[in-house]
């Protein structure tokens, strides 16, 4: 190869690399989470700080590998209804506004996942 060629390469080589160093990493979006949870009614957060500690928690469950069957039973638990979407929307939103790193962790979770009857 010849000096030009060689150098277009190291020159292309080191744009992939500064576009892939300069790429944000997923971040938490507490003020869409907390309009998403709180508008929506049949959470009854007595304010936002406790409203993103449990969304917080949510995430902490599903890092830590809890399922996602369980993790609707819990939510289904702790707010005293048999909604299934409540659970689900719950969750979602957790994960989707807080934690997004955690999303393939959490589909691979919900995988087959059968709502009780």
């Amino acid at each position: 190869m010849n000096r030009r060629c060689c150098g277009l390469l190291i020159a292309g080589g080191m744009a992939a690399v500064g576009v892939l160093a300069t790429a944000q990493p997923a971040r938490a979006d507490n003020i869409g989470y907390l309009v998403n949870v709180t508008a929506r009614p049949g959470y009854s957060f007595p304010n936002a700080d406790a409203a993103l500690a449990y969304g917080y928690g949510v995430c902490d469950q599903i890092n830590s590998g809890t399922s996602y069957g369980q993790l609707v039973n819990n939510i289904k638990a702790d707010f005293s209804t048999s909604d299934e979407f409540q659970g689900s929307y719950l969750i979602s939103q957790s994960a989707q506004e807080l934690c997004p790193a955690a999303i393939w962790q959490l589909r691979q979770s919900a995988a087959g996942y059968v709502p009780s009857a």
